[in-house]
């Protein structure tokens, strides 16, 4: 406020005069509203009325000025000196700092040694002068320690809350840049409010032989370092291996194989296996790795492309345990047919393919395409062990179907039916497989016969009345093995259809068919009215149609929990593995094999908990769901390995 009003009043009856506590003479305020009032009037009346008062004025004015004149200055300063006095390393801002340069090494799986490159310390520098970055060191013993220990006490507290039931997938992989072997575990449950939770819990050096007992030895350590017994664990997704499949018997433990696993093995059986298209393939490889190997055929490939209208593409080599790759192999031949033609016209190719050979390639394409799509499906972090028994229904209802792309390839497409017949037979035996699909309400119990339906629902409601008998709350159920059920073959017809499409028709046609009814007890009506509504859209979440209809089907919805937490497939350990390569090859510089089982030279311990821990971080990005906000507060996407 200025120091005038000390000589001045404003008048009550009218806001626009002010009144001199001298004179009592009226002045005006300089307009007739508040946004136009200054106090020019008022310092004039001092000035030519009242000179003294005036001069008194002039003195507050002034004093004022400088007070506010030298705070400025002494806080200029020390602003000054703040801006150039280093942090302690213990301040808070200082350890704000560190905090999220390792998140950022963890999250984004980054090579301790980037602290130490130029780029990265002149960014640092620029951002805050203030702060001095530590050393690699540091944060490879001090930094990443604790943030393993912030994230996995969260996971700890997670794992506390009302978890009765978790699906496991487990893995042994190596990297290409280090003679290691890690046996991994990742969890995933469903929580009270059916939010599906994924963590990755532990890794560690698996040494030796990889026989059951050892295998089973090792997974028992981790479950038993999680604090998690026997009897939460639901399931455990392995690979076909019958090492893998023998330590989850040792362990007394529900385990199933890789789905992924068992229809690459039927594509291989069923086609690629085919004399003709093996002889097509091979040609294929020959021509990809002509172009791979040769820059100036690649430059050349190129000129055709652009002359004759093409996008410049490369050719894509296949990887032989990858059958998808091989599809996509095909694919990209069969998009540069044109090029690949004009090329040959001119230059010399290793192989060519013949006109029969092209229209059997691009026959096959379609074969495979509906295999391409269920695999895209359940490579999907959605996709759980319920997706199981339809998809394989619609694949088999689809290579049943007689289309006009079968030429050349029918005796292809009936062997890769047996082939897919065979491999998947077990599924319509296995509990796990028709409980969850069963409990999933988009599915329900549409895709079995009539047979199978009534054994489904009397599984179903036997394992309801387990779960509610009070004497049986903490019992978990072993793998039931049935005999054998005979299931329905969907005649041949014409027309093209997709695999999309043989979900649609299965369901439509189990939609006019009546449910039997079953035992009238309460269990047994939520049964009833369960399986009675039709199925939701396949678009939709059944999580999220347990949660809203949890009031309704009570034990239905905590059986839920139980079987949908399964995934379709082991699928985190290749792509965790893939993105660790930069980290083992810093290990593999500063310890030598010798060294990897001595703790603190950076050998079973560091490789199994910091490899791992970082690991982890990057996993959370393979896993989009497990974000930092459910593992700790104010913190990016991590999650959690061994310690």
């Amino acid at each position: 406020m200025s120091a005038v009003w000390e000589f001045f009043t404003v008048k009550k009856e009218d806001i626009k005069i002010a009144i001199c506590n001298s004179c009592q003479c009226e002045v005006m305020r300089g307009g007739s509203r508040t946004k136009n009032f200054n106090t020019t009037n008022l310092i004039s009346h001092l000035k030519f009325r009242h000179a003294e008062m005036y001069k008194d004025y002039e003195t507050k004015v002034t004093a004022k000025h400088t007070a506010a004149t030298l705070a400025l200055t002494n806080k200029s300063v020390q602003q000054t000196l703040d801006s150039t006095r280093k942090f302690d390393k213990n301040s808070v801002k200082a350890k704000s700092i560190t905090s999220k340069v390792m998140e950022m090494i963890a999250v984004d799986d980054q090579p301790f040694s980037i602290v130490e490159d130029h780029g990265f310390r002149g960014l640092i520098k620029f951002i805050e002068p203030r702060y001095s970055l530590p050393s690699r060191r540091y944060f490879a013993d001090v930094s990443l320690p604790a943030l393993y220990n912030e994230i996995a006490t969260h996971i700890r507290m997670l794992l506390s809350k009302n978890v009765a039931d978790i699906s496991f997938t487990t893995d042994i992989w190596s990297s290409d840049v280090s003679p290691v072997s890690m046996l991994s575990l990742t969890a995933q449950w469903i929580e009270e409010n059916f939010e599906m939770r994924r963590v990755m819990l532990h890794a560690q050096e698996c040494p030796g032989s990889h026989t059951g007992a050892a295998i089973a030895r090792a997974f028992e350590n981790m479950l038993a370092q999680w604090n998690i017994t026997k009897d939460m664990v639901h399931v455990v997704m392995r690979d076909n291996g019958r090492n893998m499949a023998k330590a989850m018997d040792d362990c007394g433990l529900n385990s199933l194989g890789c789905m992924a696993h068992t229809l690459q093995l039927a594509v291989h059986e069923g086609v690629l296996r085919q004399r003709s298209i093996s002889d097509c393939m091979a040609l294929g490889r020959k021509i990809v790795g002509h172009f791979k190997h040769s820059q100036l055929a690649m430059s050349r490939l190129e000129e055709i492309q652009t002359s004759i209208g093409l996008p410049k593409k490369r050719l894509q080599q296949d990887t032989p345990t990858r059958w998808n790759s091989t599809f996509y192999m095909m694919s990209s031949l069969l998009a540069q047919k044109r090029a690949l033609g004009a090329y040959g016209a001119e230059y010399e190719l290793p192989a060519s393919f013949s006109a029969y050979q092209w229209g059997l390639m691009e026959n096959a394409l379609t074969l495979l395409a509906p295999f391409e799509e269920l695999t895209r499906e359940i490579s999907s972090h959605t996709a759980t062990t319920s997706d199981v028994i339809p998809s394989i229904e619609a694949l088999k209802r689809l290579l049943n179907k007689s289309l006009s792309t079968d030429s050349g390839v029918k005796t292809t497409k009936t062997t890769l039916l047996e082939a897919v017949k065979q491999r998947f037979n077990s599924i319509y035996t296995e509990l796990l497989y028709v409980l969850a699909t069963t409990l999933d309400p988009r599915y329900k119990d549409n895709f079995f016969d009539q047979a199978t339906k009534q054994r489904a629902t009397e599984l179903l409601l036997r394992q309801l009345n387990k779960m509610t008998a009070p004497e049986n709350n903490a019992e978990k159920e072993r793998r039931e093995t049935e005999s054998p059920l005979k299931k329905r073959h969907t005649e041949s017809n014409g027309g093209a259809a997709s695999l999309l499409d043989m979900y649609g028709e299965i369901l439509e046609e189990n939609m006019t068919k009546e449910h039997k009814t079953y035992e009238d007890t309460p269990v047994g009506q939520q049964v009833n009215a369960y399986l009675s509504e039709p199925p939701i859209s396949r678009n939709e979440s059944p999580l999220q149609f347990w949660k809203s209809n949890m009031p309704r089907f009570p034990v239905l919805a905590q059986a839920a929990r139980k079987y949908l937490s399964a995934p379709f497939r082991q699928n985190d350990s290749p792509s965790v593995a893939a993105c660790n390569r930069s980290l083992l090859s810093v290990y593999a510089l500063e310890a030598s094999v010798e060294e990897l089982g001595r703790p603190g030279n950076h050998g079973t311990v560091d490789i199994a908990s910091g490899v791992q821990r970082t690991r982890e971080r990057t996993a959370c990005a393979l896993v989009p769901n497990l974000t930092y906000t459910h593992l700790s507060s104010g913190r990016g996407r991590c999650s959690v390995l061994q310690t």
